[in-house]
This record gives structure tokens, sequence and C-alpha cells, in this order.
């Protein structure tokens, strides 16, 4: 059964950078696209960003596209956002998923494409 975790989420100012890690374990990811959402208090799910299996292909959410890069590392088991520029509004929970299929062709943004999904790790970033 693999596992994810999320780290990296801290209180940073606007304006600032931050880069936050999900460790799978239990099983090999690397043959799996892999995608970020985040959820704000009150809010549903957004999608932020998904990376293609063997990192030919990537997409992003419109709220933080040309502020955010996601990357993996298929040999460690990792994924990466690394978020620039960093807004009040981009304050959530950050969630790092797996998806469903393997081998797939387009990254997605669907959440219900994805089935496995961290605990999650808090970003609050200050005015």
């Amino acid at each position: 059964q693999v596992q994810l975790v999320e780290s990296g989420g801290r209180l940073v100012k606007a304006g600032g950078s931050l880069r936050l890690s999900c460790a799978a374990s239990g099983q090999d990811i690397s043959t799996y696209a892999m995608a970020w959402f985040r959820q704000a208090p009150g809010l549903d799910r957004e999608f932020v960003a998904s990376i293609r299996w063997d990192h030919g292909r990537t997409a992003y959410g419109d709220s933080m596209k040309d502020r955010s890069t996601i990357s993996r590392d298929n040999a460690n088991n990792m994924v990466y956002l690394q978020m620039y520029n960093l807004r009040s509004e981009d304050t959530a929970v950050y969630f790092c998923a797996r998806s469903i299929r393997q081998y797939g062709i387009v990254p997605t943004s669907s959440p219900g494409d994805y089935d496995v999904w961290g605990q999650g790790t808090q970003v609050t970033v200050s005015l």
C-alpha cells in the first residue's frame, strides 16, 4: 500500500518562495502521474499542478501558473512543488496525490483521477 507524506509547508511572507516535498513509500510511483492540490478553509479542493510519470509533460492550474514548478525524482520516489512570489490567497493545505492510471499520456487536473492522497502540509502566507 503506497503512502504519501508531504512536507515543507510553513509560514512565509508574501513574495517569498517555498518548496514542498512529497515522499512516497510502500510502492514505486514512477509509472504514475502525480499531482498537487490545495484546499483553503471553506473552499473546494483546487488543482495546482501535475506531472506525467516520465516527466514528459506537466500541467498547471490557473491559480499558480507561472508561479510554481512541479518536478519529480523517480529514483527516490519523490515529487516536489516549488512555489514563487507567494500571495496571501495561496494559504491552504497542500496535498500530494497519485493518479489512478499508470502510464497516462496527459497528467490530469481532476481530483477524481487520483486515488491516493497524502495528509497535506499547511502553507500560510502572511502579508
